[in-house]
């Protein structure tokens, strides 16, 4: 009886430890994810981490490289792939990887993000689903031509929106001479 009770005891002393260990260890590797100094070696060790909250941290390093980004642009967590677009270090290439994503959410993201590319906002602009475009069409990024193609979009919200941020755009352009004719007249 007591060998039965020492093996248990044993069991879940070695449990707990493990338990301990493993906290420890994800603790590190989403500190390490985080941190600005995180080297090469360490980028891709975590890239393949099994805890997406680790991966999602280090999507959102901004010391990130290119070839680190693109690698979790593919990476088959949606918060991971998000965490990729909204970060200020990704670039076209990944950006482009990102618009043509299979999950609608993280296109939405993309189309509403800041700092998106142009060219990745074409490819969303063509995307078949009327909310993406929508969220291209009030994106403040969205060049002139590209609105005006969305004005013919057979989606009837896309076609108002994009008339709504082209006459925004005249708005301000407009504002801006006037300003500065102001300025000319001053001086």
């Amino acid at each position: 009886m007591q060998n039965k009770l020492s093996k248990s005891l044993l069991i879940l002393a070695l449990l707990v430890s493990s338990t301990v260990f493993a906290a420890d260890s994800f603790e590190s590797s989403y500190r390490l994810a985080r941190s600005p100094l995180i080297m090469p070696n360490e980028i891709k060790a975590l890239v393949k981490h099994p805890s997406d909250d680790v991966r999602e941290a280090l999507a959102q390093n901004r010391k990130l490289k290119s070839a680190a980004l693109l690698m979790l642009a593919a990476d088959p967590s949606e918060r991971v792939r998000i965490a990729v677009a909204t970060n200020l270090s990704t670039d076209t290439k990944t950006f482009m990887t990102l618009a043509v994503d299979i999950n609608k959410s993280v296109k939405s993201v993309v189309a509403r993000f800041e700092y998106v590319p142009v060219e990745a906002l074409a490819v969303l602009a063509q995307d078949k689903s009327a909310e993406i475009r929508l969220e291209v069409a009030r994106n403040l990024n969205t060049s002139v031509s590209l609105l005006k193609t969305l004005l013919s979009d057979s989606d009837p919200e896309v076609q108002a929106i994009a008339a709504h941020s082209l006459e925004r755009m005249e708005n301000e352009a407009n504002s801006a001479d006037s300003i500065k004719q102001d300025q000319n007249y001053l001086e």
